[in-house]
């Protein structure tokens, strides 16, 4: 049943693309292109214009419902991870930078402090 939607879903897909890019401007006149005038036009006398539109609209529902549908199996499959079953692995931060790194200081050795900023 996915198979069979996902199908659907493409090839509606690529006759969106088709009958969107088919479809002209305002003002431009779609009709020219199949050569056809007035009653004697390839879709009859209403003209390509509104087939195209009527069979858009039809596409655009059939792409959102095979969306829909699409997203609710996906829900339905459980979600598999590569990191399922791996034990959480526990990093130590490196200690910044100046800090003493645990060693003992030496009673005679002098502080350490941060280097003035130069004056103006």
């Amino acid at each position: 049943m996915y198979v069979f939607i996902l199908t659907i879903h493409i090839a509606v897909c690529i006759g969106l693309i088709i009958s969107v890019l088919l479809q002209a401007g305002k003002g431009a006149d779609i009709g020219a292109v199949f050569g056809g005038s007035g009653s004697q036009a390839l879709f009859g006398s209403a003209g390509p214009v509104d087939f195209i539109k009527k069979a858009t609209l039809v596409m655009v529902v059939v792409f959102m419902l095979t969306s829909l549908t699409l997203g609710f199996f996906n829900l339905e499959r459980p979600s598999k991870s590569i990191m399922s079953g791996k034990p959480a692995a526990t990093q130590t931060a490196p200690a910044a930078p100046g800090a003493p790194s645990g060693a003992a200081v030496p009673q005679g050795a002098p502080a350490q402090t941060a280097p003035a900023a130069p004056g103006k």
